[in-house]
């Protein structure tokens, strides 16, 4: 019974993970192919990959980009839609835009004795925009969530860690489980 147990917890995690990967692919390919009535599933999928990618295209070109540039404008005046409008765009353009803001990755000390430490992204320096100088701000993602602290501590608190932005965000918001911790082990 106790090597049913073990087999059963072990293809429980390998299954659990695949199956909710697969279930939430399907809703969301069901849920666009529903919006656009096609008739040949997963086309919905396409078609939005393919507008995006040309909304894009006209944002780069010199005609549109004025077109782009009064709307951003407008929908930054508008009272509550600003709100949403202007986190979710600085969220994304901090993540894959030009002026990409998570691409720091740091550990920072929270303690003289170096015992308590936590990984994040320096996402501006003190001096400038909080009156602080010598200080930074980390980023600090939450493990399992898509939310996060934003700390302010002494710049010389704050360590590089050597490695891709994209891997240590991963490790940090699987709660350290997904890659190695051979990079952000303390030295």
């Amino acid at each position: 019974m106790k090597a049913f147990a073990r087999y059963f917890l072990r293809g429980l995690v390998i299954t659990t993970p695949v199956a909710l990967t697969f279930w939430v692919v399907w809703w969301v390919v069901s849920t666009v192919d529903n919006f656009l009535p096609i008739g040949i599933p997963g086309a919905g999928i396409v078609v939005t990959v393919l507008t995006i990618a040309l909304i894009g295209a006209l944002a780069s070109n010199l005609v549109t980009r004025g077109v782009v540039s009064g709307l951003d404008k407008l929908l930054a005046r508008l009272p509550f839609v600003r709100l949403l409008y202007s986190s979710t765009k600085d969220l994304l353009n901090a993540f894959v835009g030009e002026q990409r803001r998570f691409n720091r990755p740091v550990r920072a000390r929270f303690d003289e004795a170096g015992q308590v430490w936590t990984l994040g992204f320096v996402t501006a320096e003190g001096s400038d925009r909080l009156g602080m100088p010598g200080f930074v701000a980390v980023y600090v993602p939450q493990a399992y969530n898509f939310a996060g602290n934003l700390i302010i501590l002494p710049g010389a608190n704050v360590e590089p860690v050597d490695g891709d932005a994209a891997e240590m965000m991963a490790f940090i918001v699987s709660g350290g489980v997904s890659g190695s911790a051979d990079r952000t082990s303390h030295k």
